[in-house]
């Protein structure tokens, strides 16, 4: 079998596991549309039925009809399993059964709504990641997706139609379904649908028509759709032409024109602007991603710096036209080129014009790019753009002693160039000169090999050029030292013409491998020393467990690559960049505060404050940009390099994630802290509260038979009652304790027991009235309560103590008369008591919530008894109940504590019947 088609075995045996666990794995298939309405729920049940009478085992396992009775008629004859009934809040919800499922095992499964959020205690949180256990079950599922419930796409529907959904599912579930179907509809036969009640109820409909089902949103919402339905085939055409590449990925199947992608070729030629923007239009009238790639050969490489720069401000100048650029290194440019646009499956290749051959090409002219391209790549169009004089330079780089990419430093220098056929004019002379002695101890023919030694040694250090200048002149002193007649250019046997052209020869093919091997050994080292300060950053990081550990290594390792001075700021508490007081001459703290805020780069080799000297990268994680990068590199040349520019995102992206992960930690080991605190304050508090209350019930007994002593004198009662006083506001704040112990215990817990019943929010207010009394004293209580007040499900015993506790509050802290109101709206209940005081506090204006914290208190100096704990039991109650609580200063002076408790609709009074007699 011939080697080079012989296939991988590797490659072999990663694809034969890849099927493997393919075949285990249950499939996907998104029914996927651009709005509510459009179908999705009805094309996927319509493919049930036929699978159904097809005879293969589908169940429904969750399906929302949304009270849409077409929806609902194709469900007829499919099994459905039982939802799981969950309790939140007081309420029971319907969940979709995952254990049911699992155990029930059908060939298909149905679940609808993949982006919808599972109940708390469920398993998993979001419904896609129930349908992945399923897959990995083993069970086909399938399922329904609108557009704008794509992570990805949630930010950009958001903008277009003014509402932001909050259930999403991640991009990757809907790239790696195996099917995906697009249920579509023009925008008029949804609104249509809309008017029609065939996708809400009519008071929602008259809703959802002025708002997000605007025939505008509607129109950009399906071309979103459109689109991301097109990426997803793209992706599909372009995994089924890897799989059926050739062996070692050659050859394989031509590229398609299935996306019309273009590559455009930078070459070193002045006009390479003009092709960069031609291909830039081209993309733009048909719509179309594009690409662009520069091939850097051994000949390539020797270019000066002038035309280096040249070629980095064109791949520049085509990132800013958007496209995505790319360094390739290779020998043969065609087929470096023709490997690419297979890989991109890119349709057309925009190179440009070759230039007319000069100085020694005109007489060994090599074929032109584009019939090169046509030859390797015969299933891609060529488009050949005309030359133009015009183009777009950049700067040179400052001077200075400053360290230089080693490949770069050999082929700018023209010193370095001349040092070569330096050292390979002395390396033959220096080879002749220890030969000359030995003519009569070896043979010729072993001097021939001692002179291709050096020429090889000259290719190694120096390149293919003084190699080549080496090899004649081997071939010049061999036959003026060596070959007889000797000490003359004359040649006494026609034979040694064939020595001298095979050894010029192998010179030169010598030469030409060994320094192609050179160029290729110093393309992997570059890649590898890239490679390796990403896992040793990556390395170092993991371990590090503080900011300013992530600080240090993050600078070192970006200094470490690039060379030249690197700082990384991080943000405060505040959200404001810390910057070092030690901070390097040049660096701008201001510009680093502006990449922070816009997320985007600047600086130096940026198009926004260019003149900079510092480069500022934003340190972007996953949930938010955590600071800045600042590089002042040692050779400015290398942001401008594509692979060099994403080295440097990857190093600032690894570190932005490390200072994520340590920032969650903290907050992780912070929340930890304040939950053991909470705990044990409040075991603390229940103890004193239960071994506090028996001797003070005793105390207040005794100190009530005082009173009643009929030898006692006026003082001993005035004490007495005194003493009865105080017992019973001490009991009062034992209480509180034990209450507010008990509340945040159960609350931590989901363990709080809510005795709700239809209730008379009239009874329940008069009854805090009087329990208030003692604490009020003779101080004046209205009522403002509206007399069709409908019965409102609470529980009353706690609702009483909220609002006794806010009457005693404004008892203490306002003035009469003190104000009860309550009104209902569709969905609430709203209780309000005010107080005509001075009203709260001006050092809480903006932070009137504090007042509900446990321990809070208006006034910290007040000399008014107490310790801050029954608006914080009211709080806990109300939150109990779902509701909401707040405080602030009301119009016509005074206080305003307001409760809003979630309502619903009472029950209709059962009928009653006649009973015969």
């Amino acid at each position: 079998m011939n080697d080079d088609v012989r296939p991988d075995p590797d490659a072999l045996l990663a694809q034969l596991r890849a099927e493997e666990q393919r075949s285990q794995r249950g499939k996907l298939r998104i029914y996927f549309g651009a709005n509510a309405g459009v179908g999705k729920t009805w094309a996927m049940l319509s493919a049930a039925q036929r699978e159904h009478a097809a005879g293969r085992d589908v169940v429904i396992g969750v399906v929302e009809t949304h009270g849409r009775s077409e929806t609902a008629a194709v469900l007829a004859g499919l099994d459905t399993l039982p939802l799981r009934e969950v309790a939140y809040r007081g309420r029971t919800l319907s969940e979709f059964d995952l254990d049911a499922a699992l155990a029930r095992k059908p060939a298909v499964l149905l679940v609808d709504e993949l982006a919808h959020t599972n109940a708390p205690g469920s398993r998993h949180a979001k419904r896609w990641q129930d349908v992945q256990e399923l897959q990995s079950a083993g069970i086909e599922v399938w399922s329904a997706l609108n557009v704008q419930h794509l992570e990805s796409l949630n930010g950009t529907v958001g903008a277009i139609t003014g509402v932001r959904v909050h259930e999403t599912v991640p991009d990757t579930v809907l790239d790696e379904a195996e099917e995906v179907v697009l249920v579509d509809v023009t925008p008029d036969e949804l609104t249509a649908r809309l008017a029609a009640g065939k996708v809400y109820l009519p008071q929602q409909a008259e809703r959802a028509a002025q708002n997000f089902f605007r025939k505008g949103n509607l129109i950009a919402l399906r071309e979103i759709a459109l689109r991301r339905t097109a990426e997803h085939v793209e992706d599909d055409v372009r995994g089924w032409r890897v799989e059926q590449s050739g062996p070692q990925g050659d050859g394989g199947p031509p590229a398609w024109n299935t996306s019309g992608a273009i590559l455009v070729c930078v070459g070193p030629h002045e006009g390479a602007g003009q092709t960069v923007r031609t291909a830039a239009r081209l993309a733009g009238q048909l719509n179309v991603r594009w690409h662009a790639a520069y091939v850097e050969t051994p000949r390539l490489q020797r270019l000066d710096a002038a035309q280096r720069d040249r070629i980095l401000a064109v791949l520049q100048l085509a990132e800013e036209l958007g496209a995505e650029t790319a360094v390739l290194t290779g020998v043969n440019v065609a087929e470096e080129l023709a490997a690419q646009a297979q890989r991109l499956n890119c349709a057309t290749l925009v190179v440009g014009r070759t230039e007319p051959a000069q100085g020694w090409e005109r007489w060994w002219p090599r074929p032109p790019l584009a019939r090169e391209l046509a030859r390797h790549a015969p299933g891609v169009d060529i488009v050949e753009v005309a030359r133009a004089d015009s183009s777009r330079r950049l700067a040179h780089a400052r001077p200075g002693g400053r360290r230089r990419d080693p490949a770069v430093e050999d082929a700018d220098r023209p010193q370095a160039r001349r040092s070569g056929y330096a050292w390979a004019a002395a390396t033959s002379v220096a080879i002749t000169l220890l030969a000359m002695p030995l003519v009569g101890v070896l043979e010729l023919a072993n001097i021939v090999m001692l002179l291709l030694l050096g020429v090889v040694a000259v290719a190694m250090r120096f390149g293919r050029g003084p190699a080549a200048f080496a090899a004649m002149l081997n071939v010049a002193a061999f036959d003026y030292f060596f070959v007889s007649p000797r000490l003359s250019f004359a040649v006494s046997d026609v034979q040694y013409l064939v020595t001298f052209g095979v050894m010029l020869g192998v010179g030169l093919l010598v030469g030409q491998l060994t320094a192609g091997l050179r160029f290729a050994a110093g393309v992997s080292a570059s890649r590898e020393r890239r490679a390796q300060s990403l896992f040793e950053l990556t390395r170092e990081l993991s371990a590090a467990l503080e900011s300013a550990q992530v600080v240090a290594l993050g600078a070192a390792a970006v200094q470490g690559h690039f060379g030249g001075r690197a700082v990384v700021l991080v943000t405060d508490a505040n959200d404001r960049l810390v910057v070092p007081a030690d901070a390097p001459p040049g660096f701008d703290p201001s510009v680093a505060d502006w990449t922070l805020r816009q997320g985007q780069p600047a600086g130096l080799a940026t198009a926004t404050l260019a003149a900079q000297p510092w480069h500022y990268t934003p340190l972007k994680a996953p949930m938010r940009v955590r600071g800045v990068l600042a590089l002042e590199p040692a050779h400015p040349r290398w942001l401008l390099i594509p692979e060099q520019a994403q080295q440097l995102d990857t190093l600032a992206r690894q570190i932005a994630i490390a200072l994520e992960r340590v920032h969650y930690v903290e907050v992780a080991q912070k929340a930890v802290v304040e939950m053991e605190s909470e705990r044990l304050r409040n075991a603390l508090l229940g103890a004193i509260s239960h071994d506090v209350r028996t001797p003070l019930t005793a105390l207040i007994a005794l100190a009530e038979s005082l009173q009643t002593l009929p030898e006692g004198t006026g003082d001993q009662r005035a004490a007495a009652r005194a003493i009865v006083t105080q017992a019973h506001q001490l009991h009062a704040l034992v209480s509180n304790l034990l209450d507010m112990a008990r509340l945040e215990s159960g609350i931590a817990g989901g363990t709080v027991n809510l005795r709700r019943d239809w209730q008379s929010v009239e009874e329940v207010v008069g009854s805090a009235i009087r329990a208030a009394r003692p604490a009020l004293g003779d101080m004046a209580v209205q009522t403002a309560l509206p007399a069709e007040l409908p019965l409102v499900e609470f529980d009353a015993v706690l609702i009483e103590r909220v609002l006794v506790n806010l009457l005693e509050n404004a008892g203490k802290y306002g003035a009469a008369p003190i104000v009860v109101g309550a009104h209902a709206t569709d969905r609430a209940l709203v209780l309000s008591v005010r107080d005509h005081g001075p009203g709260l506090p001006p050092s809480l204006r903006g932070r009137e919530q504090t007042l509900f914290d446990k321990f809070t208190r208006g006034q910290a100096e007040s000399a008014t008894p107490g310790v801050g704990l029954g608006l914080a039991i009211c709080k806990a109650v109300v939150s109990a109940h779902g509701g909401e609580i707040t405080a602030a200063n009301a119009a016509g002076g005074g206080a305003e504590f307001t409760v809003t408790l979630p309502r619903r609709a009472p029950p209709e009074p059962a009928e009653s019947s006649d009973i015969p007699a």
